[in-house]
């Protein structure tokens, strides 16, 4: 097997750094852009790199939605080392995000954005844009996001007040890292190694797939810590009190009130997602203030709405048939 197959290069598709924010960096895709809207895609804080939105040629998030004509900007959180202060919940809800979306509303020369957000990006963009939005959202899809937290599955459990010390971990250690979510995504999929490596000695004999795989394997073999402070308010307020949900949860001054939401959403989920089920995601929908809502459900676990055919046939095609139906059309 090539060196290059077993170590791929990853992130490929061209793109220009537009601005930084507190250590965050605010990133635009080349290309031309058919669509009057921008596309900001927002992935997780921490535990792993943006680059699964740009894994590879031909499977790539971003690579799909510029070849449909989009604007497409991403928000790259910079978390690790030599990233430079630790941003708080607060900071990175209420400052970092908000700043990211105006800086590519004024390089975009528009007045709105649409958002993209993965995962724990969902939630986050949910409580800013919930709370004092920074700008108007033409469309909010979320894909694989917990918003329920009641009903994020396993996690739910593990983390709850009774069983997990945050602050514990947070003052010993300072951080949440890297092994943790390496180590809960095995026990989430005990056999998953197994299931790789049949995959593996299954498709020798595809280059594409066998360099798809070890692309995973460096996404996760490079994961890394959420900072210690962000890590105690996500556990506390979200996991512990399911303050999005219930309305309880504040950011900075503001409270959190998904009602407000107005604008189109749409929500992408994966059935048998164990991070993100489908009832605790879908649960945005039965809460937000939007006349236009939708669901879309796909089979596959936590990256099938990234990676396979579940992907590109299903979640990929209904996010860009949403955004190009409403792209300028939003109320104001």
């Amino acid at each position: 097997m090539s060196l290059g197959l077993l170590d791929p290069v990853v992130g490929r598709t061209p793109r220009g750094r537009i601005g930084r924010v507190r250590g965050a960096t605010v990133y635009r895709y080349d290309g031309p852009a058919r669509r009057s809207t921008p596309v900001l895609l927002v992935p997780n804080l921490g535990i792993a790199a943006p680059f699964i939105l740009d894994l590879l040629p031909g499977r790539s998030l971003v690579e799909y939605l510029l070849g449909r004509g989009f604007d497409v900007y991403l928000l790259d959180w910079c978390v690790g080392a030599g990233a430079g202060r630790e941003p708080t919940f607060d900071d990175a809800v209420g400052r970092i995000l908000p700043r990211a979306c105006r800086m590519v509303t004024a390089h975009a020369g528009t007045d709105a954005l649409s958002l993209v957000a993965y995962c724990m990006g969902a939630a986050m963009a949910v409580a800013s844009f919930a709370s004092a939005p920074p700008c108007r959202l033409e469309s909010l899809v979320t894909m694989a996001g917990p918003i329920d937290f009641a009903r994020a599955g396993l996690f739910t459990r593990w983390i709850g007040r009774r069983d997990f010390d945050v602050d514990r971990m947070v003052d010993v250690l300072g951080c949440a890292p890297a092994t943790l979510f390496q180590l809960g995504g095995a026990m989430l999929r005990p056999t998953m190694g197994l299931s790789v490596t049949l995959d593996l000695l299954t498709h020798l004999h595809e280059p594409r797939r066998i360099e798809e795989l070890m692309a995973v394997a460096k996404w996760v073999r490079e994961f890394v810590p959420v900072p210690g402070e962000f890590f105690r308010s996500w556990i506390r307020l979200c996991y512990q009190d399911n303050g999005l949900y219930r309305g309880t949860l504040r950011v900075g001054e503001h409270r959190v009130r998904l009602e407000t939401l107005r604008c189109p959403v749409l929500v992408l989920a994966a059935r048998e997602d164990p991070i993100a089920p489908p009832a605790g995601a879908r649960a945005l929908l039965d809460v937000v203030g939007s006349r236009e809502r939708s669901y879309v459900e796909v089979a596959g676990s936590h990256l099938a709405l990234l990676l396979g055919p579940e992907a590109t046939g299903r979640a990929w095609p209904a996010l860009a048939a949403w955004l190009t139906a409403r792209d300028g059309s939003s109320p104001a």
